[in-house]
């Protein structure tokens, strides 16, 4: 094989006249009366290539006219310039005419075009993951992953961060989503897990001097899957000691603008906003707000316990929200169906009305007649404004309306998605109910430091009074980080564990090294991790990780070109003392 002297998509019309050598992939193939033209594809662009009699010999006319897509040839010639320039490639002032060809693989047909926008399942293009990556939008989306991530390297080196590994087979601990377990051949019985974040680990670093630590690293957990969660993800972790929260958000700030100005040309405004939990949950009904449109959250419990409408008065909060201008567009059928979409999330029904000639409609609208004029004032309404109700506890009608708001926006395209609005969400509750447990559990996680003016609710007070020094960095809407102070004292974390209902004798159990660590001058630390996976598909336009990851798994966290998870064999299990029990009839993988 020749040397290849440029990628296709870098030739441009400084290089006529020249001749070079360009391998790559056949993209398609058009005949034109006995002169064939072809455009060559590789990761950096496409270039046509002119085979004519003229210039090549009989034989390689006779290859020419057997290529098919998805051909692998190496092709050397002069580059000219075009007749007629395609504004549409960025090599489309010049051509290469074709002297010498070789063909170094062959192709079957494939099982869906090579090209951007390919309207196939995402479980073909998964089955068929290397002709699915050869698309030029996903190579654009994993050349942005390279650059984010060494933008990331180069900056936090720059800060004297010092990059460490740590375990993949750790102790499985709980407080999160489930563990994947790995079974040990050598110490029969016992398991090991795959880390779900490198938290203790990353402690432990602090406690051992290293004061700057960061990875970028794969963390597992065994969770049902949305668009943004993958089984097996990457954060990028840092741990800091001896910096207040506010220190700790800066350098995070310095990275993500950094990050910005690499891959967007975006230059950030630092430093960035803040808000509090409390306010997020209570304007946007998230601790996520997508702050790139209004629509915020009003509360109108005072006036809707001073009417007779007994769905309002005795419900302990009241809440809405405006679509503004809308009511026109929500037909009977629209409402009942959103009224469905909001008791997915725990409210009981989706009252509404709409504004018609200054008046209330629909169907609460007459109950609200003795406090039309405080509401419409208020909420500064007017004429075919639509405000959408949910009375129940507050948190119930701040998730609904939540959703509301987003569901909203969406349907009408409010949301401006050429904005990168960042945010910081500060001062956590420290822990959350969870009915299913039936006891308060971490907001974030058991090592978080609680601060000095709520501890002393710590370990049997009202934990509902905690706070954290806990900080979550939000791009629009979704959760991109989150960090926080973490506890360096032995009973103050001993005090942590029993709030969240360990025995003293279980903590031991479970985090033992850690109690034990904090014994030995353990300094003030704290930390973040971002998602590494989110952030890129934010940055790439899409709402769909698996867009920006190389091999992902599917909605069942199976990866179908490999087509794992699978069975083994006896012997493996044997190996392991593992029995098995297998369904007869396992789902299967989808066929083409």
């Amino acid at each position: 094989m020749a040397k290849r002297t440029l990628y296709c998509g870098e030739v441009r019309k400084e290089n006529e006249g020249q001749k070079i050598t360009l391998k790559g992939w056949v993209n398609n193939r058009r005949d034109h009366g006995g002169v064939i033209f072809i455009d060559l594809r590789d990761r950096k662009g496409l270039m046509q290539v002119v085979i004519s009699p003229a210039h090549a010999s009989a034989e390689i006319m006779a290859q020419a006219e057997k290529l098919r897509s998805e051909f692998v040839i190496e092709v050397t010639g002069i580059i000219d310039l075009r007749e007629v320039a395609n504004p549409k490639l960025e090599t489309g002032e010049v051509e290469l005419t074709l002297e010498e060809m070789t063909v170094l693989a062959k192709s079957k047909t494939p099982p869906f075009e090579i090209r951007d926008g390919v309207e196939v399942s995402e479980d073909l293009r998964m089955k068929h993951r290397y002709l699915d990556l050869r698309r030029p939008e996903m190579l654009a989306n994993l050349t942005l992953r390279h650059t984010v991530t060494k933008t990331i390297r180069t900056y936090l080196d720059g800060l004297e961060f010092v990059d460490v590994e740590t375990p993949m087979l750790a102790k499985s601990t709980p407080e999160g989503a489930r563990d994947y377990l790995v079974p040990s051949r050598v110490n029969k019985g016992e398991f090991y897990a795959l880390p779900q974040s490198p938290q203790l680990f990353k402690q432990i670093l602090m406690a051992s001097g290293f004061d700057r630590y960061y990875q970028i690293v794969k963390c597992f957990r065994d969770e049902d899957l949305r668009g943004d969660r993958q089984p097996e993800f990457t954060q990028v972790d840092m741990e800091t000691s001896f910096l207040s929260e506010e220190e700790i958000q800066t350098i995070v700030e310095g990275l993500l603008s950094a990050v910005m100005k690499e891959t967007k040309g975006v230059e950030l405004t630092l430093p960035l906003p803040r808000m509090t939990w409390n306010d997020a949950m209570n304007f946007y009904g998230s601790d996520k707000p997508d702050t790139r449109f209004e629509m915020k959250l009003s509360d109108l419990t005072d006036l809707a316990h001073a009417t007779d409408f007994k769905v309002f008065n005795s419900a302990p909060a009241v809440k809405a929200v405006v679509a503004r201008n809308l009511a026109n567009q929500y037909t009977r059928k629209d409402l009942d169906k959103l009224t469905d979409y909001a008791k997915q999330f725990g409210a009981k029904g989706l009252a509404y009305i709409k504004i018609e000639n200054g008046e209330f409609t629909g169907p609460v609208g007459k109950f609200l007649t003795s406090i039309q004029e405080q509401v419409v004032s208020r909420l500064a309404l007017h004429d075919n404004d639509l405000v959408f109700f949910v009375a129940d506890t507050l948190s119930v009608a701040n998730n609904t309306l939540g959703a509301i708001r987003l569901e909203v926006a969406k349907r009408f395209e409010l949301i401006d998605t050429s904005k990168f609005n960042f945010l910081w969400v500060v001062d956590w509750p420290m822990f959350e109910w969870s009915d299913e447990e039936g006891r308060y559990m971490s907001a974030h996680h058991p090592f978080t430091l609680p601060t000095a003016a709520t501890r002393g609710e710590l370990p049997s007070g009202d934990l509902s009074k905690v706070r954290a020094h806990a900080y979550d960095i939000v791009l629009n809407g979704y959760e991109l980080g989150g960090g926080s102070l973490r506890i360096h004292t032995r009973a103050l974390q001993e005090d942590m564990l029993t709030a969240l209902g360990f025995k003293l004798e279980d903590a031991k159990e479970q985090f033992g090294f850690l109690l034990d660590a904090l014994e030995y001058g353990f300094p003030p630390h704290g930390g973040l991790a971002i998602g590494l996976d989110r952030f890129v598909m934010l940055l790439a336009g899409k709402d769909n990780i698996r867009e920006v990851i190389a091999f992902p798994k599917n909605k069942r966290a199976a990866d179908i070109m490999t087509q794992a998870p699978s069975r083994v064999s006896q012997k493996q299990l044997d190996e392991l003392m593992l029995k098995h029990n297998f369904p007869q009839d396992p789902h299967p993988l989808p066929q083409d």
